[in-house]
């Protein structure tokens, strides 16, 4: 899997190609936490535009960057997700409690620049 963290002003974008799996969340949930640490960042949004595939372990490493982020009182959001990985998204129900949004300029908004429209709110 490849991965790009990027540090912004007051977030992390997080863009995923390829495969989200045991092998990848590891390391993948490691840089990110790092990232965190280093900058004091509490805000992340996840582009899973380029990803093909994810696991259980992929749902898993998402629903630990969300609690981690609230609980330092942060936001996260997930957007340009494909079909194929949204359908996994939401059997584990991550939809009802992570923002979704179409494009990555829509979760800036969401992230502190003013509302965004959420995916499922049209």
């Amino acid at each position: 899997m490849e991965t790009e963290i990027i540090l912004r002003r007051n977030y992390l974008l997080v863009r995923l190609k390829g495969e989200l799996d045991h092998h990848s969340s590891a390391r993948l949930r490691q840089e990110i936490e790092e990232k965190m640490q280093q900058s004091g960042c509490r805000n992340i949004i996840f582009n899973l535009e380029g990803l093909t595939f994810m696991d259980s372990s992929g749902v898993g490493l998402l629903l630990g960057r969300f609690r981690q982020v609230r609980e330092m009182g942060g936001q996260m959001a997930i957007c340009h997700v494909p079909r194929t990985v949204y359908k996994v998204l939401e059997i584990s129900g991550i939809p009802k409690i992570v923002s979704m949004f179409d494009r990555e300029e829509e979760a800036l908004l969401y992230l502190g620049q003013g509302p965004g429209q959420r995916r499922g709110d049209r």
